[in-house]
């Protein structure tokens, strides 16, 4: 809200425009001006001078009274003592509710008093407005008001730019939210203008969409703005813009749209906490989530001022769990923090509308807080049935409309108007950024509360929307209120009352508005229509338009999919392929489209001749999508008059029909598309009975086709069709089932026949069949193969037996071997589970051979297990046993495992193999007539005996951990369940192995209760029976078989708390499961268990199957029927709870989560806790989080209980866990007072701030280093010097106590008594000794850092290395070797150091005396040294080198001048220089080019150096003739030494090494220093001409200086000429190569460029990869042009072999780091992608370590260290890939010298720890192989 203005009464620009003023006028001075409700003036006895209606104040209730005034006075006018008197008791008065006749008495009393002395004219102005006023305010008591403020609605115009008001969620988007606000207004929220978190969060996926990688984007960072609100929310809102909106034909219609910002630097105003009033709302964001709340922005400029919700004061219906970064909500003030830096807050929507003793402003310090969404107490002024008029704070006019003011739909309106002079509730809804200090409030109910407005229907209270939808036609609805010019109020029936506008009356104008006559006159019934519903306002938006009821949809919510509806067409959409569509008018404001696809039931080639615009078509909703407000339709006959519409995946069953579209068309099949989200997939197996190849040659897009429901899953909203006849499907079905039955004989047709197998077509079903060769005969394989021989294509086999069948191939398996086909007619043939008999013979088939046994396989896919053991001695030694696959076996069934449904076999020789027919035929007639053999009670006769509470008899079989099997007769088994021995806890008497009393073959008394599913596991009901050979469900308990009730425990009949034994059945690392009977299963969790934490560690080996507990219920949930129990005897049923804990007890936790900076311990279902660094062991240095696991069993002590905010501190230290006596290194402050000044802790980093370090030294004590306190030496870049968690060492150098402020310091001076100081520079003297190490070694000198110091070096001049003269230094020294030196010189202006080495420094004591001053020499050029590598220090601008070292002469000795000398250079100085001093040696420099045209081929010229050094000594001469002449000596005899001088000195060369391109080459440049090029080109035609053919690389070097030649004196012409030449005579490639080197180094990249593009061009050079990367190069380096760069990769890829993909890919990659003009970011993307390729390429890594860091990305490096150290061991090195032990030393090496030398001792700790575990994992996959 703007800010309240203050200003003098006088001020006629002051008053509001909307009606006259009701007080009297008032003299200038602001002495006489009255204060209500005020005891003291805002001015000091000042006057106040007249001020512009704009001036702003900070607030009008800020006293500026002076405390003391002079003398004792008041500085309160007379006149101001008396208004103050007046107003204090007329507040009196109306308090003690007085008489109306009395308060006018005292008012005009009031007045009269005021009016003589100050103001005479008033009284009559004023009793001529009281005659004026309306009967009820006459009649009611009133204290005048002073203002006559003009009662208002909110309007459109109005809400201009900067108005705040309050509104609830209407609707929500994907791009915005509708916010519902008072008067029936709505306006639009965008998504960006929600909050600045919420915009940080849509920057970052936009960020990250546009990277290369379309994977980097995270799913769950998608904005979603339903997870953000919820409809109905309340907010405040600030207007952003009021336009009007052109419709889409640009007509004159327009469409008014309102835009809100709800980002809280809008709708807040600048205030501290000490402004802040308590009942007082503030709209506030998310910014951070906490464990016990969440941290508020109430954008405020400074940001000083933030917010806190706790958990406890959010809305209920959200869970604090799904507040994310971003949210907004409205929030009350409950108070704020000791600092006055923290809001505490309230989200809670109840708890803001419980404003009945609290919540609410009555007065404020500053009026600005006056904002939407404030409940106030008004001052009640006026009250009409107009509205009502009131003052907040004393000071605000406050309106209410006659819609929010409660009264407007009621009968007797003036009787619920509010008195005047009462006090009212009232909640805030709008302010004005240009209304001055008047503000609207409303006083309805549900705005009041903030909560839903709702109707009672009779006694029961629902939402309106539940009474009456949007659409709705109401048949009579009766005029209760008329508005003259402004429209009707409507009674729609059950207490629901709706607004129709004077526009919207009838279809013709309707001018005015009478409540006595005309049509709309009170009382009258109408028929309207419900156009929407306002739950501001809670009032319906009707229509009494009759074109508006006769229209068939007013919205799109009101049309179905699947519907028929009428429309007409607007217009054709054109696109590139030409009609692409038809936009049709459904009704006013309602377009769909209708897409190309669905134009017509076939494709249209002129749809433009067909729809014209204004016909009137039939069509059928096809979708809709309300988020996008569209709607589309189809025109297809077929789908038109199609009767069953699938617009849901739960409305389709199996079989179903309807037609579809084809959506799209694969190799496996296609998409049909149906109504709404509905698609189906049909396979290519299903379009067609008859074989289909591509589903493209039979079907097209947009084919129409009636396809039948396979399949259907609503869950996970798939379907499968099928096109082929449902008839046929069903009698295929039917074949299956009978005919393709396993263990069937069936007739087939051979139709093709392989080496391996014949494929036979089934006669009758034609289904096709399979008989494998190994399936002929039952002989050997030679006997299969002859078999295969007889047969023929089209050939009838009879008796093939099924042994099994495929449903998704339709295949069946077949098989011919005499022995089985036997077992069929005999119905033998095993085919089932429920055919195994005890000691039955049977005949199989090798499915496979293991060194185990083999598996035998039968029809229907049986298989039993032939261990090794039951094989014959002789089989046992042959290899495979003597058996191959497919072979034909018999055995006899050995034993038999009902409960897993396995059986093995045994091939031993013994009485089961006879064959014994009499009694299979006994056994079967047995079994046809249900009689039972052998019963074990010896009376049982029949299985019909075997009825349900049946008292028998059983012996017991097998005894497993949790049931036993036993027997009851022959083949008639059971089992009795674990749970149905003991009768109770006592009874059991081994707790372990409840089981271990009993025997096999003990008799024991039974019951039955029901059967046992052995294939489910489940406890089946008696009527179940299934099978012939049921497995019965028993009962042991004594109480069981004495009762005649047969009935089990089941879930329904337990209770919470109710305690029950329990059997563990199985575990897992969290839990165990348990039975409670054979119908009832339960869970325990791993902290229900037990309280020592030993036990479980190990649920397996503490708790194995068959453990027997005494458990309680905690839980019961029947509709997913779930049990959950406890197992500690203290809980009784419950759950631990946060109640239940206290500090110092020690609890059983399970780890939940692990953060970089604390482990989240879970110890109930309930209750969860943290342990921070500090807390993870008494040592700092062992806090480990990687050490812990998900779900790990761990002991933990209570430190601290929040019970308010649910927090719950732990920890692990041994000391508070096991035993107080242990050694503590890092002991447990738990509060300010343990520490003192002085105290040496070590803590863990927090947080890093501009202002220095946050260290935390406990869970609830942290200390703060300041900048000064880090470090001894100057940290340039302290923030990365430093990282979050990170263990530090400081001292306590402050504490207060007071506000719990610690400050430590970390460096190292105050924490090492033995500390000493680094040296400096200035500390050095000559003379001084010191210890170093070589920094580096170069050939004049090596460069030494002093130890100790702060990067003090400087350089020991080869000459003051040893007593003898040493040519090269690096012959004696290496970087890294440690080194005694003596400082020989300190040069303070220069920063330099000269050092010496000699050991003759070192035995004399006096040495500086004997050091020799390299200054003394006048021709020893510069000074030598080397400049401190410290901040500050002053170097020289390069090199300061010797004239005679630059220029190679000088007038004295070289040799000396060379030994007095030093260099005064960097690293990087040295490099440059050792770079120009190469190029100035090697290789033919004439005239200023390179006669080889490249710089990686240098020619390796044996005579430069001897042809330099004698030009130098000619210049030497030079110098010296003026001292001495030199006579002339005849060197030809030493040409070797000293080189050819002349053309002579050449030839005679020459004639011994005629094939020498070097030589004719300098033969060439010595013609061009003369400036005889001609002549220089016929040397080089007589060197072709002479070099012979086989020394190839000797005339391309002269080709390539005769290119160099005639690029620099030549044309063009004898350019291309020579280039020509070269290319047909030498390699072509090299030339081209060459030249385009040549053109480079003489800046011709225009000509450079075109022979690249010739080059890339010709076939024969395409192929090599160094020609693309050398024109990328060239691209990326020299002309900057990336993007031509980057598009030579596609090229090359083309051209290149693909075995060099990955090479030539590497090199473009590494170009996008080292190039200029390169992106990095784009090179690891690439690096990426190979990476994920190649994985196990350790080269491919390796390369992108050292590009990452030559490019100075210390997290990356460390990123790809850490991926490549994480596989384990193994082959290969990678991603998720193992490595091998010697790659693995290779990476952590490198990695640990990396971390050496840019991380910290972190980091390097970090590193030896992941070799160590490597090391440690390599040496257990050794020890297990």
């Amino acid at each position: 809200m703007v800010s309240t203005k203050r200003r003098a009464d006088g001020d006629e620009s002051q008053r509001v425009h909307n009606g006259p003023r009701a007080k009297k006028p008032r003299k200038e001075d602001a002495h006489s001006q009255p204060k209500p409700k005020k005891p003291k003036p805002a001015q000091n006895g000042q006057k106040t001078e007249e001020r512009p209606a704009k001036q702003p104040r900070a607030s009008l209730l800020n006293s500026e009274e002076t405390n003391f005034p002079r003398g004792g006075a008041s500085v309160l006018t007379p006149l101001e003592h008396k208004q103050i008197k007046i107003d204090a008791e007329r507040d009196v008065l109306f308090e003690n509710s007085a008489s109306k006749d009395q308060v006018e008495d005292d008012n005009t009393s009031d007045r009269e008093n005021i009016g003589r002395e100050a103001q005479g004219e008033i009284k009559q102005k004023q009793r001529t407005k009281k005659r004026k006023r309306s009967l009820l305010s006459a009649t009611a008591p009133e204290i005048a008001p002073e203002d006559n403020v003009k009662i208002e609605s909110l309007s459109f115009r109005k809400l201009v730019p900067g108005s705040i008001v309050l509104g609830k969620v209407a609707q929500i988007t994907s791009h915005d939210i509708a916010l519902t606000l008072p008067n029936n207004l709505t306006g639009y929220i965008p998504l960006t203008s929600v909050s600045d978190t919420l915009n940080q969060r849509i920057e970052t996926i936009l960020a990250q969409s546009d990277e290369d990688d379309p994977e980097g984007v995270n799913e769950d960072d998608d904005i979603n703005l339903r997870e953000i609100f919820r409809i109905g929310q309340y907010l405040r809102a600030c207007v952003v813009s009021n336009s009007d909106e052109q419709t889409v034909q640009g007509l004159a219609k327009s469409k008014r749209r309102i835009e809100l910002t709800l980002n809280p630097r809008q709708t807040n105003v600048e205030v501290q906490a000490s402004d802040t009033t308590m009942g007082s709302t503030m709209q506030a964001a998310v910014v951070s989530i906490e464990d016990r709340g969440f941290i508020m922005d109430l954008g405020l400029k400074n940001n000083s001022l933030r917010g806190f919700v706790p958990v406890s004061e959010i809305d209920p219906s959200l869970d604090s769990s799904m507040v994310k970064e971003g949210m907004v909500w409205l929030c009350l003030v409950m108070g704020s923090s000791p600092n006055k830096k923290t809001l505490q807050l309230s989200a809670n929507p109840s708890r803001i509308g419980d404003i009945r003793k609290s919540n609410f402003v009555s007065d404020m310090a500053k009026l600005d807080n006056l904002l939407p969404g404030t409940a106030v107490q008004m001052l009640v002024t006026s009250a009409t049935v107009a509205g009502i008029c009131g003052k907040v704070a004393g000071l605000v006019d406050a309106t209410v409309d006659w819609v929010h003011s409660g009264t407007g739909t009621s009968r007797n309106e003036e009787a619920r108007l509010p008195n005047v002079g009462s006090k009212v509730k009232a909640r805030i809804i709008c302010t004005f950024a240009d209304g001055g200090n008047k503000i609207l409030v409303s006083l309805l109910e549900h705005i009041l509360s903030l909560s839903q407005s709702v109707a009672k229907t009779g006694v029961v209270a629902q939402p309106p929307s539940d009474i009456l939808t949007i659409s709705a036609i109401v048949e009579a609805a009766t005029v209760v209120k008329v508005i003259a010019k402004q429209g009707l109020v409507l009674a729609l029936g059950n207490g629901l009352y709706g607004w129709a506008h004077i526009s919207r009356l009838s279809d013709n104008r309707v001018d005015a508005l009478t409540q006595t006559t005309g049509p709309y006159k009170l009382g009258s019934n109408h028929r309207a229509r419900v156009l929407g519903y306002n739950s501001m306002d809670a009032q319906y938006i009707l229509s009494l338009e009759q074109k508006v009821i006769e229209q068939p949809f007013l919205r799109l919510e009101d049309i179905q999919v699947g519907q028929v509806v009428q429309g007409t067409v607007e217009r054709l959409i054109i696109n590139a392929n030409g009609i692409g569509g038809l936009l049709v008018n459904l009704a006013d404001g309602i377009t769909a489209l209708v897409p190309e696809l669905h134009l017509a039931d076939v494709k249209l080639q002129h749809p433009e001749r067909k729809f014209k615009e204004g016909m009137r078509l039939s069509a059928r909703v096809l979708s809709i999508d309300l988020d996008k407000r569209s709607i589309r339709l189809t025109l297809k006959k077929t789908l038109i008059n199609s009767s069953d519409i699938w617009a849901d995946y739960a409305d389709v069953s199996v079989g179903s029909q309807s037609s579809g579209t084809l959506l799209s068309l694969s190799e496996s099949g296609a998409i049909v598309q149906f109504f709404g989200k509905v698609r189906g997939f049909l396979p290519i197996s299903e379009m067609s009975e008859a074989y289909i190849k591509n589903p493209s040659d039979h079907f097209h897009v947009s084919q129409t086709v009636h396809v039948n429901v396979r399949s259907v899953d609503p869950g996970n909203n798939r379907m499968t069709v099928s096109c082929r006849d449902p008839s046929t499907v069903d009698v295929e079905k039917d074949v299956d089932d009978d005919e393709a039955a396993s263990g069937t004989l069936v007739d087939g047709t051979v139709t093709e026949i392989t080496d391996l197998h014949i494929t036979v077509q089934l006669i009758g079903s034609g289904r096709p069949g399979i008989l494998k060769l190994g399936h002929l005969t039952d002989g050997t394989e030679e006997r299969d193969r002859l078999a295969l021989k007889r047969f023929k294509t089209g050939q009838k086999l009879q008796e093939l037996l099924i042994l099994d069948r495929s449903s998704k191939r339709k295949l069946v398996l077949l098989s011919k071997k005499p022995s089985l086909l036997k077992a069929a007619r005999a119905s033998r043939l095993l085919s089932s589970f429920q055919d195994v008999q005890p000691n039955q013979v049977v005949e199989g088939f090798v499915r496979n051979i293991t060194s185990d046994g083999v598996f035998v396989e039968f029809a229907g896919g049986l298989v039993g297990l032939l261990p090794k053991t039951q094989l014959t001695d002789e089989m046992q030694k042959l290899p495979d046993f003597g058996l191959r696959t497919d072979q034909s076996i018999k055995a006899w069934v050995h034993r038999i495992d009902h409960q897993q449904e396995r059986f093995t076999l045994s091939m031993k020789e013994g009485q089961q193999l006879k064959d014994d027919s009499n009694k299979v035929d006994k056994t079967q007639q047995s079994a046809v007539v249900g009689e039972v053999m052998n019963p074990v009670d010896g009376h049982s006769t029949s299985m019909a005996d075997f009825k349900l509470g049946y008292r028998t008899q059983a012996r017991i079989t097998s005894i497993k951990e949790t049931q036993l099997n036993v027997q009851l007769a022959d083949k008639v088994h059971g089992r009795v369940d674990i749970s149905e021995v003991f009768d109770k806890w006592e009874d059991i008497e081994n707790k372990k192995k409840p089981l271990a009393r009993f025997q096999r073959h003990e008799i024991i008394a039974v019951k039955i209760i029901g059967l046992h599913n052995s294939r489910t596991h489940r406890f089946l009901p008696i009527s179940h029976r299934q099978g012939a050979n049921p497995v019965f469900e028993l009962t042991a308990k004594a109480a069981s078989l004495a009762s005649d009730d047969a009935d089990v425990l089941t879930l329904d009949k337990l209770t919470v708390g109710s305690s029950v034994t329990a059997f563990v059945n199985n575990t897992t690392n969290t839990h165990v499961w348990t039975t409670v009977s054979p119908n009832v299963h339960g869970r325990i969790e791993a902290l229900d268990l037990s309280d020592d934490v030993a036990m479980l560690k190990d649920l397996a080996r503490n708790f194995p199957a068959g453990t027997a507990l005494m458990a309680n219920v905690k839980s019961i949930d029947l509709p997913s029927s779930r049990l959950d129990l406890v197992a500690i005897r203290n809980r009784k049923g419950e759950g631990l709870t946060i109640s239940d804990i206290s500090e110092g007890m020690i609890l059983a936790g399970q780890v939940a989560k692990t953060s970089e900076s604390a482990l989240v311990v879970r110890l109930s279902s309930s209750v969860v806790g943290t342990v921070g660094l500090t807390q993870l062991a008494d040592d700092y240095s062992q806090a480990d989080l990687s050490g812990y696991n998900k779900n790990e069993v761990i002991r933990v002590c209570v430190l601290g209980v929040d019970s308010v905010n649910q927090k719950i501190t732990l920890s692990t230290r041994p000391s508070k866990v096991l035993s107080s006596s242990l050694p503590v290194t890092d002991p447990h402050i738990s509060a300010v007072s343990q520490l003192k000044v002085n105290d040496i802790v070590r803590g863990f980093v927090k947080h890093i701030s501009e202002k220095g370090l946050f260290v935390r030294l406990s869970p609830t004590i942290t200390a703060f280093v300041r900048l000064a306190d880090l470090s001894d030496a100057f940290l340039k870049e302290w923030k990365t010097a430093f990282k979050i968690d990170e263990l530090v060492r400081g001292k306590i150098t402050a504490i207060d106590e007071a506000v719990n402020h610690i400050q430590m310091s970390l460096k190292a001076s105050m924490l090492d008594e033995n500390y000493v100081a680094p040296v400096t520079f200035d500390d050095l003297q000559p003379g001084q000794i010191v210890n170093g190490k070589i920094r580096k070694v170069e050939d004049f000198g090596a460069f030494i850092v002093v130890d100790n110091s702060r990067n003090v070096s400087g350089l020991c001049h080869r000459s003051e290395v040893a007593e003898d003269r040493v040519s090269d230094v690096r012959t004696l020294y290496e970087e890294g070797d440690k080194v005694k030196a003596i400082v020989l010189k300190v040069d303070p202006e220069k920063r330099r150091i000269n050092f010496g080495l000699k050991a003759s420094y070192f035995q004399d004591s006096n040495v500086a005396e004997e050091v020799p001053d390299l200054t003394d020499d006048e021709d020893s050029g510069s000074e030598s040294g080397v400049r401190l590598d410290s901040a500050g220090a002053v170097s020289s601008p390069g090199p300061e080198l010797d004239e005679a070292e630059l220029n190679g002469s000088n007038e004295s000795n070289e040799e000396d001048s060379e030994d007095q000398n030093a260099m005064d250079v960097d690293d990087d100085d040295l490099e440059d220089d050792d770079m120009h001093a190469k190029a100035a040696t090697e290789g033919l420099s004439t005239s200023g080019f390179d006669w080889d045209g490249t710089t990686a081929d240098d020619l390796a010229l044996g005579q430069d150096d001897t042809l330099s050094r004698h030009d130098d000594e000619n210049e030497v001469a030079q110098k010296r003739k003026r001292k001495a002449s030199v006579p002339d000596v005849d060197r030809t005899g030493e040409l070797d030494s000293y080189g050819p001088q002349s053309a002579d000195d050449f030839e005679r060369q020459l004639l011994g090494h005629p094939n020498s391109s070097a030589l004719w080459i300098q033969y060439m440049a010595h013609y061009l220093q003369l400036g005889e090029a001609s002549t220089a080109r016929e040397i080089a035609e007589r060197a072709l001409k002479t070099i012979h053919q086989r020394e190839e690389e000797e005339k391309a070097n002269v080709w390539i200086a005769l290119l160099n030649l005639e690029n620099t004196y030549g044309d063009d012409a004898t350019l291309e000429a020579v280039f020509k030449r070269a290319c047909q005579y030498a390699d072509s490639q090299t030339m081209h190569e060459r030249l385009a080197s040549i053109y480079i180094d003489s800046s011709k990249h225009q000509r450079a460029d075109n022979l690249f593009q010739t080059m890339t061009r010709t076939k024969a050079f395409s192929a090599n990869p160094a020609l693309w990367l050398n024109y990328a190069t060239f691209l990326m380096t020299t002309l900057h042009d990336p993007t031509r760069a980057r598009a030579l990769l596609s090229r090359a890829a083309q051209s290149v072999p693909e075995h060099l993909h990955r090479h030539l890919t590497t090199r473009f990659a590494a170009l996008e780091f080292t190039s200029p003009a390169g992106e990095p970011e784009r090179g690891r993307t690439i690096f990426e992608g190979l990476l994920s390729t190649f994985p196990k390429r350790g080269d491919l890594w390796d390369q992108f370590v050292d590009l990452e860091m030559g490019h100075g990305e210390v997290a990356s490096v460390r990123d790809l260290f850490e991926r490549m150290t994480s596989g384990g061991t193994g082959a290969g090195a990678g991603e998720g890939v193992k490595m091998k032990a010697r790659r693995a030393r290779f990476v952590f090496k490198r990695w640990l010298e990396f971390e050496e030398q840019r991380g910290t001792a972190r980091e390097v700790e970090e590193v030896k720890k992941r070799a160590e575990r490597f090391v440690e994992r390599l040496r257990e996959e050794q020890g297990a192989e």
